[in-house]
């Protein structure tokens, strides 16, 4: 049973406070910056995370999964804004898109998140991290072209992950870098030192000290010409001046557009990407719980669907559940979806009643919260164990990491994934069986052949090509004692070779559970897959 069940969402707020803390440093910057990436209202993704932090995290049967807007999404709100006319009706296709994915989560379909390798997974989880590393540098430096949350090798700004950082040294911000450079010390000497000295330290996260740190400076450093921080290297949160004109941030979807087939083709690309990228994280935050908690998928699919719902219907951006936001969560010690709905309700507040000291915190220092996410994600330690894996492991998982880096998370695991099916189709063709070569005197050749407990189609030409080659006057024993999957292909193969067998003096003695036979007249009435003789 697990803890949740016995002490409810708020047994672990001692644990899941601070990680909710943490969580929302890290989901600003990302919301705003998806939505500065996508080409929508920065609003609009602040009310994806806000909506997939309480709505989401509620309904979710996960519970240290968070959700938000989707860097993996941000090239598709941005083209689709443009093709559909407008925010508006974009919009519609978000609800609609919702609507689709509670349907993906009634007919059950969560069960495709299982059918990815563990390799790819890791694979996936460490290329995020280094991409997290990548994109976070030139922000460290204080250089912040390209928007926070552009996860895809190609960026916005018309550099890519790498130009990028070699073309930072004309750009770096004194005053962005030093407070950077404060703030990891900070993290750094919180989570090696001083997270182990007392209770005082895990209450009170590193990620929260360093931010106070960052708007201290900044506020210090204000008027000095040389480290000042200009405000395009600040958090920019939309800072309404009335009630009104923060109600008038939210916008409303068109549905007169409802009718337009585009609408309807976004939205079915919507749910199946937003889907997919929720199924991934799913798996990947399963394996990263120290509880090691399995997530219903098709009622997550329900819950991505009804924040989708909500979140279009108000005028946010689409969501899925994200695995920066995930994975900092559970370094940061969160246990229960109380840090995931939380983490809402601060984004909520704070855009509500403190968004001037919100843009008072240097993107710098986020940065640096971001790289220790994403070495935790990326460690050495975490390739040394894949490559000891061996080549079926390690091959899908660095093609993966790759993949991710050199395009985008889908696309990476796409190929991971087809390189990994690949080596499985290898695998399955070399250990379709074993042979056994027992005895050659006496001019008879005793030899034992032992299916493997699966032999599907991908085995006919290994098995085929062994029978072809069995030299006159062989000995066969064919046991498939351990075999519980024989296909229909397989057991054809068996059929024809029989008539070879005669002609070449070859015996065969078949045993299986049913029993032993010599030379049986025919395989496939032997498996009962002959066909049934028509009754009259």
């Amino acid at each position: 049973m697990s803890q949740t069940s016995t002490t409810g969402i708020f047994g672990n707020w001692r644990s899941d406070l601070p990680a909710s803390i943490v969580v929302f440093f890290v989901a600003l910057p990302l919301c705003l910056g998806i939505a500065l990436a996508s080409g929508a209202p920065l609003f609009s993704g602040l009310i994806a995370g806000i909506v997939g932090g309480i709505l989401v995290g509620a309904l979710s049967g996960s519970q240290i999964g968070v959700s938000g807007p989707a860097a993996g999404l941000a090239a598709i709100v941005l083209t689709s804004i443009g093709t559909l006319g407008g925010f508006e009706n974009f919009l519609v296709a978000v609800v609609l898109g919702g609507f689709i994915q509670i349907g993906f989560g009634v007919l059950k379909a969560g069960v495709i998140g299982y059918y990815f390798p563990s390799a790819v997974i890791k694979g996936m989880l460490t290329g995020i991290g280094l991409i997290i590393i990548l994109k976070q540098i030139p922000h460290f430096f204080g250089w912040d072209a390209d928007p926070e949350g552009d996860v895809a090798f190609n960026q916005v700004d018309g550099e890519n992950t790498f130009t990028e950082i070699m073309n930072l040294g004309e750009h770096i911000s004194p005053g962005a870098t030093i407070i950077a450079v404060i703030a990891l010390a900070i993290l750094l000497l919180w989570s090696i030192v001083l997270s182990k000295k007392g209770k005082i330290f895990t209450l009170i996260q590193g990620p929260l000290v360093a931010v106070a740190a960052g708007i201290i400076f900044y506020i210090l450093t204000k008027d000095n010409e040389a480290l000042a921080i200009s405000s395009e290297h600040l958090v920019q949160v939309p800072v309404p001046d009335s009630f009104d004109s923060f109600l008038g941030q939210f916008t409303f979807p068109n549905f007169g557009a409802i009718t337009q087939p585009a609408i309807w083709v976004t939205a079915f690309t919507i749910a199946l990407v937003a889907s997919l990228e929720t199924l991934l994280c799913v798996e990947a935050t399963d394996k990263l719980d120290p509880a090691k908690r399995i997530t219903p998928t098709n009622r997550e699919l329900l819950a991505q669907g009804a924040g989708n719902v909500v979140s279009g219907l108000i005028g946010g951006l689409p969501i899925t559940q994200v695995i920066v936001r995930s994975s900092a969560n559970i370094q940061s010690g969160g246990r229960t979806k109380f840090s995931a709905i939380f983490h809402g309700f601060l984004l909520l507040i704070s855009v509500i009643l403190i968004p001037t000291l919100l843009n008072k915190i240097p993107l710098s220092v986020l940065a640096a919260v971001l790289l220790i996410v994403g070495y935790k994600l990326a460690k050495p330690s975490t390739f040394k164990a894949m490559y000891a894996a061996g080549p079926k492991q390690f091959i899908p998982f660095i093609v993966t990491v790759l993949g991710i880096v050199f395009t985008d998370l889908l696309t990476g695991i796409g190929i991971g994934l087809a390189v990994g099916i690949v080596i499985i189709l290898i695998k399955s063709y070399q250990n379709s069986h074993f042979l056994n070569i027992e005895d050659k005197s006496n001019g008879v050749h005793r030899i034992k052949m032992t299916l493997a407990e699966e032999v599907t189609f991908f085995n006919k030409a290994s098995i085929l090509r062994e029978l072809d080659s069995l030299p006159e006057n062989t000995y066969l024993e064919l046991d498939v004692r351990k075999t519980r999957y024989l296909d229909y292909d397989v057991v054809e193969i068996l059929e024809d070779f029989a008539y070879k067998a005669k002609e070449r003096n070859i015996n065969i003695k078949l045993i299986s559970e049913r029993g032993t036979v010599e030379n049986p007249p025919s395989y496939l009435e032997f498996f009962e897959l002959a066909p049934a003789a028509s009754a009259h």
